[in-house]
């Protein structure tokens, strides 16, 4: 089934004749600079029904409890505390660029100790840290946790993920991320997937729009990967970026063949092709059966009772025929692969030995 499914589509990219991956500029580049910024915090998750950390396993609970409970002017002393609603976690936001102060964020909760829920918990005031240690947000609410967990004497069930919850608009940003991107002399384009090609169209696409509306280029590609726009005195960056952002470009798209072992899916570019060679596929197999035979004595005689080894070795071949390959077309190449009758897992040892003989003119990932 999954030979035909993966025939047919062949079939009909062929039948359709070439496919221009026609896209947004805005779809294919982002903006060098522009980016988001990873925050992380550690703190404590309070209110669990008897499934947080059991502060033996996870000392540190204790520690942060005393601690927070000590800033709060509870002063604990010698007491040793024994409560299992408590969880130390670490949290987990994302900073976008160009937020301002007093934005919200989504916050990631995943439990650091022993915990065995967070379920109905709610994640106490914890500062959001940069790369650089500076604090950007502050994080607390109620947690979500999709998953759950309950055990028995005899029996648990589990589904989900309970130690891993989210606290929607949970974060709250006390310090503005950003700059006046409109007093930028001039933006670079950073092409997600680098091709000199893509990037060449690129600089021609701005160039041609820059024309009619400045009377000047403004576009110039730097390498395979970026494109240098200088921005005009007369329109801000954020305009002049939503303008050419919506300019469409007919994307290069590299021959490629990209295998993922895992699951046995072959995914192969258009522009895939294949020089003549003549694949040769089958499987031997060798058996092998003991089959030993009792000697007995003749009557009256001293001779003895042996045990006589008997092997019989048969040796089959299935497969083994041998097909000519040539890729012209994707279409050609599937069709050549399947009419071998292979599979997903024959099918990618056959292609990277193709590779290695230097008949495949495509670049091969295999995850």
């Amino acid at each position: 089934m999954l030979r035909r499914i993966v025939a047919s589509v062949a079939i009909a990219l062929a039948l359709a004749g070439p496919v221009h991956a026609d896209a947004r500029i805005k779809d294919i580049t982002v903006v060098q600079g522009i980016r988001d910024n990873q925050l992380v915090g550690y703190g404590l998750v309070i209110g669990l029904a008897g499934t947080g950390d059991s502060l033996r396993g996870a000392p540190f609970t204790d520690i942060s409890m005393r601690s927070m409970l000590q800033r709060m002017g509870v002063g604990l002393g010698d007491l040793t505390l024994q409560s299992k609603n408590v969880a130390a976690v670490v949290t987990t936001a994302t900073l976008p660029p160009f937020v301002s102060q007093g934005a919200r964020l989504d916050v990631t909760v995943s439990s650091l100790g022993d915990a065995t829920s967070l379920s109905g918990g709610t994640l106490v005031m914890t500062p959001l840290v940069a790369a650089n240690g500076d604090t950007y947000a502050v994080a607390q609410g109620s947690v979500t946790v999709n998953g759950f967990s309950a055990n028995g004497q005899a029996a648990s069930v589990t589904k989900g993920v309970p130690t891993t919850g989210r606290v929607p608009n949970g974060a709250i940003v006390e310090r503005d991320n950003g700059a006046d991107i409109n007093s930028i002399p001039h933006l670079t384009l950073e092409l997600q997937n680098p091709d000199f090609g893509t990037a060449a169209k690129i600089a021609d696409k701005i160039n041609a729009y820059a024309r009619k509306k400045f009377g000047k280029k403004i576009a110039s590609e730097l390498d395979f990967r970026s494109v240098r726009v200088i921005r005009p005195e007369t329109i801000p960056a954020s305009r002049l970026l939503a303008e050419i952002g919506l300019l469409r470009v007919d994307a290069d798209v590299p021959a490629r063949i990209v295998i993922d072992e895992r699951n046995g899916t072959i995914v192969m570019g258009e522009n895939v092709r294949i020089s003549p060679v003549a694949v040769s596929h089958g499987s031997i197999t060798i058996k092998i059966t003991e089959d030993p035979a009792v000697s007995q004595p003749n009557p009256f005689s001293d001779g003895k009772t042996v045990v006589v080894p008997s092997t019989t070795i048969d040796v089959s071949q299935e497969g083994g025929q041998v097909a000519v390959l040539q890729g012209p077309t994707l279409e050609s190449l599937v069709r050549g692969l399947n009419s071998m009758g292979l599979k997903p897992p024959e099918i990618t040892s056959i292609l990277q030995t193709i590779k290695s003989a230097g008949a495949l003119q495509a670049e091969l990932v295999v995850q």
